[in-house]
């Protein structure tokens, strides 16, 4: 070892204190590590100094070399470092082991073994469009989903005798093999998982014919979902273990129904409330009457969901953009129980084309209302009939 080069005191080598834990040498290393090797320093010096701070680690990592070193021992006596005496932990004369710096450096656990073939599945999303009055009042619809589920061949076992999975030859059920490369550092070794038996240690001799030994194939199957009262777009109904089958004919997964409302022709939904917009003649908004409304009940015939319709009063002197509640005829709580309000906005319709009678009606009167002369009002900024209007058709200010 270079004297003139680098400490040979470990602590020092690291800059670490010597009641330093485990984790601080680690973490000490790996800085180190980072900052001096070969590849990224380049300089004449960086291997003799990546293979100092390799040995300081590999020593001071080991409870029992640190403390034969703290002794005042020598923990490289009889090949202490798991390779040619004078060589660090990891390095012989042939090279060293990468997967070992890589595990150092970035935390790594070593060999992670064969992985299982049974593992659940994923969850699915599908979308279901409803009309206002279901969303509304509830109902139970069919949906079709596409997803993997249990192959009806094999059973989810993926073999077609029923046979067992067989240990790898090639990884010899180790999950991954080890590849050796050359470098100006030695052997370098890395692992990837075996490309016999993709990473599960084992095949299966007599694979099933429908799912080529997954366990699952793909089809397309119906579900009842029932839609609670009060839903709205955007609301999801979670089906547990009915999304994807997984692998090896794992647990399924979830399935999550995302809800779509399609717009009515009449009604407009405004939270738990229903807003619908009712015409009337300038006679009837002047003298009064009463107007019949069919409400959302009426798309869904049903005793429990409420009248199919609707007498409503209109006062005299009614004027567009008025606006009328009846309570209880909006959309059900969701979750909390009770009903919204059912908004009745009325517009009044003035007449477009009178013949001479009517025309002469109307100027009578006027000159009986002293209204042969009238002026327009310049109606002042706030919420007036226009704004109320608006809001009536789903517009803004």
């Amino acid at each position: 070892m270079n004297d003139t080069t680098m400490s040979t005191d470990y602590y020092e080598v690291l800059g670490v204190a010597r009641d330093a834990t485990e984790d601080q040498i680690k973490k000490a290393y790996r800085k180190m590590a980072m900052k001096v090797h070969p590849d990224v320093a380049q300089t004449e010096d960086a291997h003799e100094k990546f293979k100092q701070i390799s040995e300081a680690y590999e020593t001071l990592k080991d409870p029992r070399k640190r403390d034969i070193y703290d002794r005042g021992g020598d923990p490289n006596q009889a090949g202490g470092f798991g390779g040619a005496q004078g060589f660090p932990g990891g390095f012989s004369q042939g090279g060293f082991d990468f997967t070992n710096l890589v595990d150092a450096m970035f935390g790594g656990q070593g060999s992670r073994g064969p992985r299982s073939r049974v593992r659940r599945g994923q969850d699915a999303l599908v979308r279901l469009q409803l009309d206002l009055a279901e969303a509304s009042f509830g109902i139970t619809k069919a949906v079709r989903v596409d997803t993997a589920v249990l192959c009806p061949v094999c059973t989810g076992t993926g073999s077609a005798d029923g046979g067992e999975p067989t240990r790898c030859t090639t990884c010899h059920g180790q999950g991954e093999v080890t590849s050796v490369q050359r470098s100006f550092l030695g052997d370098i070794r890395s692992s990837q998982p075996c490309p016999a038996c993709r990473g599960y240690g084992t095949v299966i001799p007599n694979p099933c014919h429908e799912c080529a030994g997954e366990g699952r194939v793909r089809s397309s199957r119906s579900i009842n979902v029932k839609i609670p009262a009060g839903v709205a777009t955007g609301n999801r109904i979670h089906l547990a273990s009915h999304g994807e089958v997984g692998p090896g004919g794992g647990p399924a997964g979830d399935l999550f129904v995302e809800l779509v409302v399609r717009q009515h022709d009449v009604f407009r939904r405004e939270g738990d409330d229903l807003e619908m917009v009712v015409r009337i003649p300038m006679t009837a908004a002047a003298l009064g009457t009463r107007v019949s409304v069919q409400t959302l009940a009426s798309d869904r015939p049903d005793d429990d969901l409420g009248p199919a319709e609707l007498e409503i009063e209109v006062p005299s002197g009614t004027q567009s953009g008025t606006r009328v509640a009846v309570q209880g005829e909006g959309v059900p709580r969701l979750r909390v129980g009770g009903r919204g309000d059912l908004g009745v906005t009325f517009m009044v319709q003035t007449p477009t084309r009178l013949d001479d009678e009517q025309r002469e009606l109307l100027r009578q009167l006027a000159e009986l209302r002293d209204e042969s002369t009238a002026e327009g009002h310049v109606q002042k900024a706030g919420k007036g009939v226009f704004s109320r209007l608006r809001e009536a058709f789903g517009g803004h200010d």
